[in-house]
């Protein structure tokens, strides 16, 4: 019998404990974290702000309770403090907790950004049930808003604010929103927002803002960006991305990789043969790229605590291969996907990989055009010219299964198919659902022909 203790409460936390408790129900197994929830939808947040999820209660998957059933026992409140590798320690609040493995799923924190006057009321990042409850009542109670990021919380936010009707200001440090995908694809989203929402929301962009002003109660009146513009609104929500959450793992001889999360190897250990990391707080493996990235998302989260409760608490050893950056997200009624490489991507990697990114771009109908429902999606479809292997995809559009499209290069992208492998794909079609010819093989014809030239 092992004495397994995971830290974090998260996705990762929480599959981890569950699996090392299936995999040998005689191991002791303790899950510790610093929050009062465990197994929370964190991503399902900003649709409990917009309305859509009627309540926090919605967004729990499992209570402490949930797991106690199980045989696990969970410690609410209880902050990581140091780690003892050496000494299989651990130190928790003002506790000692001794461990035979280790499972660190201490997940991310919000990007530290230096603005002045940061600390007011009013002033809020999205981060837990108590911080959305927070927003969501604000909301309630306002008429505008200000977002600092245009990523995809940024996105869904805007909707959300939008939909209760506010008047929503987003200030983006890039020259773009959504800088995840190429420029021609976010662009879309861009020009959607001038033409369809310009009267609910402004978008401002290679702004940095440098300080916060406040009223006579300490509350949030305005945002001032390095240029000395001014933006007012009823409240402020910080969308600027996160960062691993690190810090006691490195000062405790845990080593961190090229990107500032925790190194771990492809069974999840870190430097000590039992200490595990998992989720928003280890470095991942990029399949394509074979080099380090990171990512935090809670399918990989779940996905790497499997993986590490396995092999903590078992012989079995079992192989995590990496990710391929693959997210979806909506605005309204567009989807926006994309999985591997995008080209500005690829093209960072062009030394280190000897490849020489091509793309095709087709804007098709997601189904036979005669049908009334039928509408446009763009489609983009990357390969590497020298080899023909496929890089990626990405798809944006207000009709069709955008998901199931970038899904399909997903598992092509995994097996490192090449565009040739794609020209005959089987794909299944009937008129409410797709042209006789899917824009997945449109795309691949198009790239075949660039990539014969």
């Amino acid at each position: 019998m092992k004495k397994i203790v995971i830290i974090g409460g998260g996705a990762a936390g929480a599959k981890a404990a569950s699996k090392a408790k299936r995999i040998n129900p005689e191991n002791s197994v303790e899950l510790h974290t610093d929050d009062t929830n465990i197994s929370v939808s964190l991503c399902g947040l900003p649709y409990y702000i917009e309305g859509s999820v009627e309540s926090l209660e919605k967004l729990i998957i499992r209570t402490p309770d949930d797991f106690k059933k199980n045989g696990i026992t969970v410690y609410t409140n209880h902050k990581l403090n140091q780690i003892f590798p050496n000494e299989n320690k651990v130190k928790i609040n003002d506790l000692t907790v001794e461990y035979d493995e280790l499972i660190l799923a201490l997940g991310a924190i919000v990007r530290p950004i230096s603005i002045k006057n940061k600390d007011i009321e009013n002033v809020f990042t999205l981060r837990s049930l108590e911080s959305a409850q927070k927003i969501r009542e604000k909301m309630l109670k306002s008429k505008s808003v200000l977002i600092i990021g245009g990523g995809y919380i940024a996105l869904e936010l805007t909707e959300a604010f939008v939909k209760n009707g506010l008047k929503v200001t987003i200030v983006e440090h890039n020259s773009r929103l959504m800088h995840d995908f190429d420029e021609d694809l976010s662009k879309i989203i861009q020009n959607a927002i001038v033409t369809k929402f310009k009267d609910k929301i402004e978008t401002y962009f290679n702004k940095d803002i440098i300080k916060f002003t406040s009223n006579a109660d300490n509350s949030f009146v305005s945002a001032v960006d390095n240029d000395g513009k001014q933006y007012f609104a009823d409240f402020c929500v910080m969308s600027t991305g996160t960062i691993p959450n690190v810090e006691v793992a490195r000062q405790s001889g845990i080593k961190l990789g090229i990107t500032g999360a925790i190194y771990v190897d492809n069974k999840l250990r870190t430097n000590y043969q039992n200490i595990f990391a998992c989720g928003d707080c280890a470095e991942k493996y990029g399949i394509l790229t074979h080099s380090p990235v990171y990512a935090g998302l809670g399918t990989i989260a779940n996905k790497e605590g499997r993986v590490a409760g396995i092999n903590a608490s078992s012989e079995y050893h079992e192989v995590y291969d990496g990710i391929l950056l693959s997210t979806v997200t909506r605005f309204f009624d567009y989807t926006l996907s994309k999985t591997g490489l995008t080209v500005q991507m690829a093209l960072e990697y062009t030394k280190k990989m000897n490849m020489e990114p091509v793309s095709v771009t087709i804007h098709k109908k997601d189904k036979a055009s005669y049908m009334p429902s039928s509408g446009e999606i763009v489609f983009k479809l990357v390969a590497d010219k020298r080899s023909g292997e496929i890089l990626g995809a990405q798809s944006i559009g207000c009709a069709g299964n955008i998901l199931q499209r970038i899904n399909t290069i997903t598992s092509a992208l995994q097996k490192r198919s090449t565009v040739d492998d794609l020209l005959y794909l089987d794909l299944p079609y009937a008129p409410p659902f797709s042209g006789s010819i899917d824009p997945v093989l449109t795309a691949a014809y198009k790239l075949k022909e660039l990539l014969d030239k």
